[in-house]
């Protein structure tokens, strides 16, 4: 299978993955032949990229670290626990959430099943699922994340739990900020600015005094969006005032954002936003957190088409777990003449060839 943009998919097409809602029920089947209707109903869901099956593509398979049905069962166990939180009076949120800590913990223990046991890099395609409440998707992702890079960092389990806890909990205290303004489409005036970051306090609040938790959990909370240059907030703490687990869920936090869709940008691609993140490394993030995030997350999906700087074209077939920045792909182009056999190379091979873009709006029938 590979990955399209939508503004190349066509009538006729065979969907390559199953697209889920929120309650786990399959808004469009894998398998199923792409009609009209449905490229007009993936516009209506605000869906950029969909992975198609095609002789071009074929034998390639794309095989996520977390389980479809198991990720959304963690996200919808997760929007119970922070509606009761949502729900709850003001003075009672931090009751309420103690009693949802267990909950927490399992999920966590979940993820980390998942991850410290797979020797592969993470792969996590948030296209395939559709939610209605950001915060919870966006929580579970950050942990994904946060426990990948603590892991290639060598933390203990002990840690890497605290650090899932940490993650998932991060942005606990956007559930008292009003709804008015997280979900605003439009620009935040500065007093409305100045709330939205005040969830980090109001995090710290909620969660420095549950029985539950360790403290360290709030102060991933407090400090997920402090730079270690001074540049972040709400304190302005620079370098060694920030804890360790509060960098790596900073970057997870960052990565996530940039990679999901929201309602005032359209995503970015994985490459993308590693490479915008990439500006900041040793200046608001921590170096040693970059080098275990780049090699921890998936840069090119499987499935992804890459145009190189030789002017062949490829769709990644597989990851290269000695540099996952360079993996293996099928090559089928070469200076626009498509092949009449495609041969596979690993890009760590070629160290003079530069990798161009993830060309999603490839269309063979164009070239």
């Amino acid at each position: 299978m590979r990955l399209i943009s939508i503004n190349v998919l066509k009538e006729g097409m065979a969907v390559g993955r199953t697209i889920w809602n929120e309650a786990g029920h399959p808004l469009l089947h894998k398998n199923v032949i792409v009609t009209s209707r449905i490229i007009e109903r993936l516009r209506e869901l605000n869906i950029h990229y969909l992975y198609i099956d095609d002789k071009l593509s074929a034998g390639i398979e794309i095989e996520e670290t977390i389980a479809p049905l198991k990720r959304m069962e963690a996200v919808k166990n997760m929007a119970k626990s922070f509606e009761n939180v949502k729900k709850a009076k003001r003075d009672q949120a931090s009751y309420v959430l103690d009693q949802q800590s267990k909950v927490i913990g399992l999920i966590v223990d979940d993820i980390m099943n998942a991850i410290i046991n797979s020797e592969e890099v993470l792969m996590v395609l948030t296209d395939a699922y559709l939610y209605d409440k950001y915060i919870y998707q966006h929580s579970f992702q950050v942990a994904l994340y946060s426990i990948a890079i603590a892991k290639e960092m060598g933390y203990s389990y002990e840690d890497i739990r605290l650090i899932g806890i940490g993650a998932i909990l991060h942005d606990v205290g956007k559930l008292l900020i009003s709804p008015d303004i997280l979900l605003k489409p439009s620009n935040l005036t500065d007093e409305e600015y100045d709330e939205m970051k005040n969830h980090a306090r109001y995090g710290f609040d909620l969660l420095r005094n549950l029985h539950s938790v360790s403290l360290l959990v709030a102060h991933c909370a407090f400090q997920h969006h402090e730079r270690i240059d001074g540049s972040g907030y709400p304190r302005g703490l620079v370098n060694n005032e920030i804890h360790p687990f509060a960098k790596i869920i900073a970057v997870a936090d960052v990565f996530d954002a940039l990679t999901s869709n929201r309602i005032y940008r359209k995503k970015m691609l994985p490459s993308e936003a590693i490479s915008i993140i990439g500006r900041g490394d040793g200046k608001q993030f921590d170096a040693k957190v970059m080098e275990a995030f780049r090699r921890s997350i998936v840069h090119y999906a499987n499935g992804s088409i890459l145009l190189l700087s030789d002017g062949r074209r490829g769709i990644v077939s597989k990851q290269n777990l000695v540099d996952v920045a360079l993996p293996w792909i099928r090559v089928f182009q070469e200076n626009g003449k498509m092949l009449d056999a495609t041969y596979e190379i690993c890009l760590s091979d070629y160290p003079t060839v530069d990798i161009k873009k993830v060309d999603v709006d490839f269309d063979e029938n164009i070239e």
